[in-house]
Formats: structure tokens, sequence, C-alpha cells
């Protein structure tokens, strides 16, 4: 198994972010790499789709959430990224100059090397966090 994690500071409440980054049909609004997300609902299970810029899409499933913990983790249903057993967690922890986002996960490499898999999800880990920056002024 193969982990990611990445994160980031913002001088910034837990909360305020929390309020952008824990809306699990809300990535496009800060995720540079998604246009859109559909969400749906089925037998209580929430799945979402993600159309990226490229056109291809990503199916996720909600695993758990946690709005008092700040915390929700998914996992990859299907999409062209080249890994399997995908679960991951974003987080949002307040600490004393802000807040802390991290973003972590484990998976296998499918289709593709371990190091190229890794490689392609710390760039999209690290494309969001970078934003997420950039949306609060840093």
């Amino acid at each position: 198994m193969a982990k990611v994690e990445s994160s980031t500071e913002l001088p910034v409440p837990a909360d305020t972010v929390w309020s952008l980054v824990g809306n699990f049909n809300g990535l496009p609004e800060w995720h540079p790499a998604i246009d859109s997300s559909e969400i749906e609902t089925e037998g209580g299970a929430k799945t979402r789709t993600l159309k990226l810029a490229d056109g291809s899409t990503i199916t996720e499933r909600l695993e758990e959430s946690d709005d008092s913990a700040r915390s929700y983790t998914y996992s990859i249903v299907s999409g062209p990224i080249p890994v399997s057993n995908y679960t991951a967690t974003i987080k949002v922890e307040p600490s004393d100059e802000g807040c802390t986002v991290s973003w972590s996960s484990d998976f296998q490499a499918s289709g593709a090397s371990e190091d190229e898999a890794v490689r392609a999800i710390r760039g999209i880990y690290e494309a969001g966090l970078e934003n997420l920056k950039r949306l609060y002024g840093l």
C-alpha cells in the first residue's frame, strides 16, 4: 500500500475553512482541476461524480463524515487515476495561527508504477492546497 500525505497552514479559523472544504459536493469551489460535481444518494450511500478540466470523470463515495471533527473520508469508485483500493481523508484542524488542512490517502498503484501513482496523487493534493492558499489571500 502506498501512502500520500499533504498539508498546509492557513491563517483562517478552522470552522471558516471547513465550511468550504467540508462540503463533499463543493470540491469545484476550491480545487482548480475540478469543473463540476454531482451528488447522488442511493440507499443511504452518497457518491459524487467529478468532471475534470480535461473532460474525464471520477466517481467517489463518501465513506464517513464528521463535522464536529472537521473531517471526511472517501474512496474512489472509478476514474482515470492509476490507483485501486484508494481511501482518503480530508481534515481541518485548529492551530495557533489559524488552521491546518491535511489530505491523506492509502492506495495501491494500478496501471502505473507506485512512484507514478504517488506523484499523481501528490500533485492533486498540492494543487488543491495551493489553491486554498490563493483563495485566502496567501
